[in-house]
């Protein structure tokens, strides 16, 4: 009779605990046509894009600033239209990412968020594609790196800084995260 008390005691202080990580899967499907069509020879196996920095812009973000939110305010205040994040640090107090889940079209993006954990910020990279931010970061919480794509609701803690590679007119980057140009 006494471990009755005691496993509800167990559970009490347990399910509170795993209620803090949230994990969903979402299917991102585009259509069943462009996820079943094959390679066409028309798209190159790869390409490369050639162009020169404009300038470098560095963002910086205080407590409590949403990431994801602010790197979109700021890439529209600055005008930037194609970038490419070279770099990214500071902390959050919390993250919210997603990361693809399966091998075969559709794809599956698997959702992390985690309201309570705090974790260092690594890195940041990825893109600035048509004004559209597609950012990836890695995070660390001290016992492991983990990582994928910037979703909204990763809160600042200390502070983070992002600078971006900010492309002129003439280099377009409409393609490179296309899944369908294939």
């Amino acid at each position: 009779m006494t471990r009755f008390p005691a496993l509800l005691v167990l559970c009490a202080v347990a399910l509170p605990a795993l209620a803090e990580k949230k994990i969903t899967e979402i299917t991102k499907a585009t259509t069943p046509h462009d996820d079943s069509k094959p390679n066409s020879a028309a798209v190159p196996e790869a390409y490369a894009i050639s162009g020169q920095f404009e300038r470098i812009v560095v963002l910086r973000f205080k407590y409590e600033a949403d990431l994801l939110t602010g790197m979109e305010k700021l890439v529209q205040q600055q005008g930037i239209r194609n970038a490419v994040i070279l770099s990214g640090v500071g902390s959050v107090r919390n993250y919210h990412i997603h990361s693809v889940s399966n091998r075969t079209f559709p794809s599956k993006n698997r959702f992390v968020e985690d309201k309570e954990t705090p974790a260092d910020i690594i890195s940041v990279n990825g893109y600035v594609i048509d004004g559209r931010i597609h950012a990836h970061m890695t995070l660390t919480n001290g016992e492991q790196a983990f990582g994928g794509h910037i979703e909204k609701g990763n809160s600042v803690f200390t502070f983070a800084i992002v600078t971006l590679g900010v492309f002129g007119n003439n280099v377009s980057l409409d393609k490179v995260d296309d899944k369908t140009y294939r």
